[in-house]
């Protein structure tokens, strides 16, 4: 029996998103793209919100927390791709690989936490419009804030720990575009026990009670709203937690379909495709979700960029 556990493996290889090399070039295009895309669309929203003394609100200071969180996700993922499918070499040192997972964790986690104080902070201003201001004070934001940072960096770093521990021997094929949890679990030739009993405490927190409390939010919400009497009060109450409601749904669809939807052994692809939607698509997508359905986001995107154009 073995007393310490020891990696033999160096580096893993990333088969990315698809193994054809016709395929390459246009892979790189699109998600060059789309990084650009979240960088700016993020960094817009994070500057719009500071520069503004209008959006000075909870709200506001949620969202740019989400939209800077948003960034980094993108960051820790894609331009590793972007740089292995130029020089025509998919692998990551292992190093590199727990890195990897460890801030993409975390970055998720944020995400999760923040959509649920995003949930909170909604459920607050219309069921208790009298003490929203006292409620969510400056120092409650900054504390909420702060929790879910620290939560998800708990989760990231035990997740990274437990990996560490982990022996690695022969197998080194990861069937994903960057290192993913679960793949990597299925490549160690040591006990994940601790691991898996991790992921599923852990899991079952990000996956089922944040969404459920999430929900609750929102039937407590819909309840206060159907007491509105006129139909353009009901309407105008309820936009302002829709986009929320749309970013909560296109993230949790994908991550669903990777984590709880059974699948045979060959759904790598589906997987990818999956991860790519919760982790690359929709941080490029909570820019316009958050703006184009927002008159006070637009009007202050347009003031920004108009004192950036003089």
């Amino acid at each position: 029996m073995k007393t310490r556990n020891h990696s033999s493996v160096s580096e893993f290889l990333l088969l990315g998103l698809s193994e054809h090399q016709e395929q390459q070039p246009l892979l790189f295009g699109i998600f060059l793209v789309i990084y650009l895309v979240t960088a700016a669309g993020n960094m817009l929203i994070v500057l719009a919100i500071g520069s503004d003394p209008h959006l000075h609100s909870p709200m506001y200071f949620f969202l740019a927390n989400l939209s800077l969180t948003d960034l980094c996700l993108s960051s820790t993922t894609v331009p590793r791709m972007l740089v292995n499918i130029q020089a025509h070499r998919h692998t990551i040192p292992y190093a590199g690989c727990l890195s990897q997972i460890y801030f993409f964790l975390w970055f998720i986690g944020q995400d999760v936490f923040l959509l649920a104080v995003m949930a909170y902070d909604r459920l607050v201003a219309i069921c208790y419009p009298l003490r929203y201001t006292l409620v969510m004070s400056p120092r409650c934001c900054i504390l909420l804030v702060a929790i879910s940072l620290f939560l998800a960096h708990s989760y990231a770093l035990t997740h990274a720990i437990l990996l560490a521990r982990l022996s690695f021997c022969v197998d080194n094929v990861i069937p994903h575009f960057f290192c993913e949890l679960l793949p990597l679990l299925k490549l160690s030739c040591s006990n994940a026990y601790a691991n898996q009993c991790v992921l599923l405490y852990w899991g079952g927190a990000l996956t089922v009670l944040i969404p459920l409390l999430i929900v609750v939010s929102y039937v407590r919400i819909v309840a206060a709203i159907v007491r509105i009497p006129s139909a353009s009060g009901k309407w105008k109450t309820f936009s302002t937690c829709g986009s929320h409601l749309s970013a909560v749904c296109l993230f949790y669809v994908s991550a669903i379909g990777v984590y709880f939807i059974p699948s045979a052994a060959d759904s790598a692809t589906k997987d990818r495709i999956a991860a790519v939607m919760y982790a690359v698509v929709t941080p490029m997508l909570n820019p316009f979700i958050y703006s184009l359905r927002n008159k006070d986001m637009m009007s202050a995107l347009r003031r920004f960029l108009s004192r950036c154009a003089l």
